[in-house]
Order: structure tokens, then C-alpha cells, then sequence
């Protein structure tokens, strides 16, 4: 087996995968509910499908042309950017009240985006015991 005939089942297989995740996330944006449930399957599988198919065109170009790392760069602005604006998204969510609220931690009755303290302080202020 030749090296072009390995990197084009390389392709092969990470075109596939790339196709199914990319299958799954546009089922997934279009068959669930409510926008928390939503935002894993363009944030999660989509991110990995595209992910597949940068890697089958880097894999493509190193072999057959004369090679670029082009595709490095939209994958990391890809990996960098999705889970921030998901972050983003789910935050907006649940000050909206649209989805429901996360259980309190179990130590501390503060939750980072929801609670602020109640005994007039600075929210950055140390609390004194």
C-alpha cells in the first residue's frame, strides 16, 4: 500500500466522519427543544465535524498538492470561538429566565452569574467572618 493510497483513505474516513457529526449537529439544531438543549449540537459535534474536514483537506493538500496549514488557523479561531459563544448564548439564556435556573452549589449560596450579596458589600469585596 503506497503512502497516497493510505492518505486517500485518510481523507475517505475523516470526510465521513466529518459528514456524520455534521448530520447529527443539523438534526440535533432542528429536533430539540429549547435553546440549552440546542446549543450542544453546533457547539459540540458540529465543532468536531468541521474539525474532520479541515483535517481530510490539510491531509489532502500535503499529499497531492503542495501543502498549507491554512486549516490550523481556522481550527483554532474554530475551538477558541464555539465554546466562548456557546458560554455567551447560555448565559443570555438563563438571565432571560427562559430555560430553568441551576441548582445553588452546595457550599455557598452565591452563584456566579445569578446571585449577588445580600448584605450590602461590593460583590468583588472579601466577605469578613
Amino acid at each position: 500500500m503506497t503512502l497516497s493510497a493510505l492518505a486517500t483513505f485518510a481523507i475517505f474516513l475523516c470526510l465521513i466522519i466529518g459528514s456524520v457529526f455534521t448530520l447529527v449537529a443539523g438534526i440535533g439544531l432542528v429536533k430539540l427543544n429549547d435553546s440549552m438543549a440546542r446549543l450542544h449540537a453546533p457547539t459540540k459535534a458540529g465543532t468536531l465535524g468541521i474539525g474532520a474536514f479541515l483535517v481530510a483537506s490539510m491531509i489532502n493538500s500535503f499529499t497531492f498538492g503542495d501543502g498549507a496549514l491554512h486549516e490550523l488557523l481556522i481550527m483554532g479561531f474554530l475551538f477558541v470561538t464555539a465554546p466562548v459563544s456557546a458560554n455567551f448564548i447560555a448565559k443570555v439564556t438563563i438571565h432571560k429566565g427562559a430555560c430553568m435556573t441551576p441548582p445553588p452549589p452546595p457550599q455557598d449560596d452565591n452563584w456566579a452569574t445569578l446571585s449577588t450579596p445580600d448584605d450590602g458589600q461590593k460583590p468583588d469585596e472579601p466577605t469578613r467572618a
